[in-house]
């Protein structure tokens, strides 16, 4: 005798998981996983860009800043934050219902070295309807984390997201 299991198993119930407007209330927070930026992906950002700026590519002259050391690319942090972020679970489960980033706005409070691990701390700072019913906009401050617990670089996300149940006029 031949049993068959049936699956509408947690597998099913993930699948049909999503995070919309509504879900994103201000306040709140998550972390992505970490990453190391390593002499490799600081080399190469800067063949990829073009941007060989001496303080990312250039050890000796990089000693006598004032940093003492060579410092990664801001652009390369912010694109390791981007690709941290997408791979966070809420990022992924927001993807059906993201229309896309409407503005993104940069600061780098301190530098970032090689060798230096970044995590990313999320957070949603602002939630307000559009004059479209089915639409809403979230702005999330992401913070890179380093490993001695400081922001290296804050970014700004305006996104434009799609709402579970479009608003009703009143």
């Amino acid at each position: 005798m031949t049993t068959t299991l049936e699956t509408s198993s947690v597998v099913d119930t993930a699948a049909g998981l999503s995070i919309y407007w509504e879900d994103l209330p201000v306040g709140t927070r998550y972390s992505t996983s970490s990453r190391t930026i390593t002499e490799a992906d600081v080399a190469a950002f800067a063949a990829l860009t073009g941007d060989m700026n001496r303080l990312h590519v250039d050890a000796e002259y990089a000693k006598a800043s004032v940093h003492g050391q060579r410092i990664a690319h801001g652009m390369l942090v912010a694109s390791f934050m981007a690709g941290l972020t997408s791979r966070s679970i809420p990022n992924q489960l927001m993807e059906g219902a993201l229309f896309g980033v409407l503005e993104n706005t940069v600061k780098f409070p301190k530098a970032t070295f090689i060798n230096d691990t970044i995590r990313v701390d999320i957070e949603v700072v602002e939630q307000r309807a559009t004059s479209n019913p089915g639409r809403g906009i979230v702005r999330f401050v992401r913070k890179a984390i380093n490993q001695r617990g400081e922001v290296a670089c804050e970014l700004g996300a305006t996104c434009l997201l799609k709402r579970r149940e479009p608003a009703t006029a009143p």
